[in-house]
């Protein structure tokens, strides 16, 4: 692995702050706060990614990498007539991904900060400045970052196993959500279908 790889897989890795707590599912209410809760986040959501689909589009947007977090805002689609169910679906969704956006980007602020410390405190350990003759930014050897990054997620590994817990507890509870949907929908595509033959039946002859 070299010294660039581990680098990003750091940038990923874990937060000097602590994990954010879970974050509770939204009321399933269908009032007009809750509408314009959804508006205020489908806002804030386009402003970090830099794109807002159009109040017509039928599908979930990925935007680029966000600059703090590295990672790829969603927009998620809301149906005509989404069911409670799918609400509590998306609405879980769209709360893992802030979730996961401020862990990353409280990760990512502080391992900058901490690496660049580190090279600054090594570099004025060996008598060297920032910049050499040519005015070229001085960096490390890959085995003295290697020293730094073992540093750090050794420093850092039960806030990394906390978020892990967290993450696999919502992925498991987003697939079971989306089963228990898919469900739904084969239900009442067939419930539809039933009742399209019972009218057929019905007409006189």
């Amino acid at each position: 692995m070299n010294r660039r790889t581990v680098g990003w897989v750091f940038l990923r890795s874990l937060s000097h702050w602590d994990v954010p707590a879970p974050l509770p599912l939204k009321s399933q209410c269908r009032g007009h706060r809750q509408r314009s809760s959804q508006a205020e986040k489908h806002e804030t959501r386009a402003e970090r990614s830099g794109f807002s689909p159009a109040a017509t589009s039928k599908y979930d947007w990925i935007g680029p990498p966000d600059r703090l977090s590295n990672l790829r805002p969603i927009i998620y689609h809301i149906p005509e007539n989404e069911t409670p169910l799918e609400r509590k679906l998306r609405h879980l969704r769209q709360e893992t991904e802030d979730w996961n956006h401020i862990f990353w980007t409280n990760q990512n602020i502080t391992f900058i900060k901490e690496k660049e410390e580190c090279v600054q405190s090594q570099l004025k350990a060996k008598g060297l400045s920032e910049r050499d003759e040519a005015g070229r930014k001085r960096t490390l050897s890959s085995e003295e970052m290697a020293v730094f990054y073992k540093y750090f997620l050794d420093k850092n590994i039960k806030r990394h196993t906390i978020y892990n817990r967290e993450w696999y507890r919502r992925n498991f509870t987003i697939t079971l959500l989306m089963a228990r949907v898919a469900v739904h929908n084969v239900w009442r595509i067939l419930a539809g279908r039933r009742r399209g033959i019972g009218r057929e039946k019905d007409k006189p002859a």
